[in-house]
């Protein structure tokens, strides 16, 4: 378990260090992505970003445990 939560930890650090090019790829403004905008405010639901980020997770989690 400790491990589990170093390595979470390690690839959340990486990925707030590696922002500015991940922000490139494009996740959080796919098609399936919900932005409701009104002048009080900004509603924001990534569904489709959710899903892809799931299952690569999932995918590497299972590779690792292979």
């Amino acid at each position: 378990m400790q491990r589990t939560v170093i390595i979470v930890g390690a690839l959340i650090l990486a990925a707030g260090l590696l922002w500015r090019w991940v922000s490139r790829l494009g996740l959080g403004r796919l098609p399936g992505d919900i932005r409701i905008e009104t002048e009080n405010g900004i509603f924001f639901l990534p569904i489709t970003t959710c899903i892809i980020v799931s299952v690569a997770v999932s995918m590497v989690l299972w590779f690792i445990r292979r």
